[in-house]
C-alpha cells in the first residue's frame, strides 16, 4: 500500500486538489521513495558493466559493425545536464547528472567515476578484432566534441569516399540509441519533462536515479518483445568468484600507462581506420552507391 501510494504521488503534481496532501508531505514522500528505489535496485539496475554484460555487448555492437562499442551522449536544459551510456536495447549504463555551467561534455570526463575502474584497473576486460587488429579496450560512440581518446570512436566531419560515407552512416545511426533512451524515459517519466526550477539539485539527482532504475527495469522485463537472440539471465548477478586483489594496481607507474593508453590518439585513429574497413567490409555491398 505504501509503495502503492508513494508511486502515486512521484508521478503526479496536482497533488495537492485530489488527495488534499500538502507540499511539504509531498516532497518527503518524493524524497523517501526515491531513496527507497536507490537504496534497494540501485546496486542491480544502476551497476557498471560485468563480464557477461561486456561479451553480450560485444554481440550487440558486432550485429551492427561496431564490435565492443557503447552510445554516449547528453541532453541538458540551461541549468542541469544528464550524460548518459546506453546499449541498443535501450539500458543505461552510466549517468551524470550535474550543473551545466561548472559541468560540460568535456569536463565531465574528468569526474573520478568515469573512466576510473578503466585507469585502476578493475574493469572487466574487453577483447575483440576489428580488421584483423586485436584491442582490449571498449569504446564509446561519441559526437564530434570528444576528444580523440583511445576510448571514443567519432563520426567523420564531411567525408570523403563511399568507405567514409559508409561509416559516418552508420557510426550516426548508432549513436541515435543515446537519443532513443532518454526519449523513451521522458515519455515513461513526466517528472522529467516538466520544470524543476523548485526542486533541490540533490532531490533532482535522487529522482533522476530513481527514473533509470525504474526505466531499467522495463528494459529488462520487455526485452524479450525486442526480438534479440543474446542471453539476458542475471541469475548469476554477485555469484561469481572475485578476483583475489592485485597490488600492482595500486602502483602510481601502472596508473599513469592505463590512463596514457586510455588517451592514446594513436589507437583512436587506428581504430576509427579499421571500423571504417571493417563497416565496408561486411555492409559494403548493400551500399554501393551512398
Amino acid at each position: 500500500m505504501f509503495v502503492g501510494f508513494s508511486y502515486y504521488v512521484f508521478w503526479n503534481y496536482c497533488v495537492d486538489d485530489y488527495l488534499r496532501i500538502g507540499e511539504s508531505t509531498t516532497l518527503k514522500c518524493v524524497d523517501k521513495f526515491t531513496r527507497g528505489v536507490i537504496s534497494v535496485f540501485g546496486p542491480q539496475y544502476l551497476r557498471k558493466p560485468t563480464t557477461e554484460d561486456i561479451e553480450r555487448l560485444l554481440q550487440m555492437g558486432e550485429a551492427r559493425g561496431f564490435p565492443g562499442q557503447y552510445v554516449r551522449g547528453d541532453h541538458g536544459k540551461p541549468t542541469v545536464m544528464l550524460e548518459a551510456v546506453a546499449s541498443q536495447d535501450l539500458w543505461i549504463w552510466h549517468a551524470f547528472f550535474g550543473v551545466a555551467g561548472s559541468n560540460n561534455d568535456i569536463n565531465v570526463l574528468n569526474q573520478p567515476d568515469v573512466f576510473n575502474n578503466v585507469m585502476q584497473g578493475r574493469a572487466p576486460e574487453v577483447h575483440f578484432s576489428v580488421n584483423r587488429t586485436e584491442y582490449n579496450m571498449g569504446y564509446y560512440l561519441s559526437d564530434g566534441i570528444y576528444p580523440e581518446w583511445a576510448t571514443f570512436v567519432k563520426s567523420i566531419p564531411m567525408p570523403q569516399g563511399d568507405k567514409r560515407k559508409l561509416f559516418a552512416q552508420h557510426q550516426e545511426g548508432a549513436r541515435k540509441d543515446i537519443e532513443r533512451a532518454f526519449g523513451v524515459l521522458q515519455s515513461r517519466f513526466a517528472i522529467i519533462r516538466n520544470p524543476a526550477r523548485s526542486w533541490h539539485l540533490d532531490a533532482l539527482k535522487h529522482i533522476m536515479d530513481t527514473c533509470i532504475i525504474l526505466h531499467n527495469m522495463i528494459v529488462e522485463d520487455e526485452r524479450a518483445t525486442y526480438g534479440g537472440t543474446f542471453d539476458y539471465s542475471y541469475d548469476h548477478l554477485g555469484n561469481g568468484p572475485t578476483a583475489p586483489p592485485d597490488d600492482s594496481n595500486n602502483d602510481f607507474q601502472e596508473f599513469l600507462r592505463r590512463r596514457h593508453n586510455v588517451r592514446d590518439k594513436q589507437i583512436h585513429r587506428q581504430l576509427q581506420q579499421d571500423l571504417i574497413e571493417h563497416i565496408w567490409e561486411r555492409f559494403g555491398h548493400e551500399n554501393i552507391h551512398i
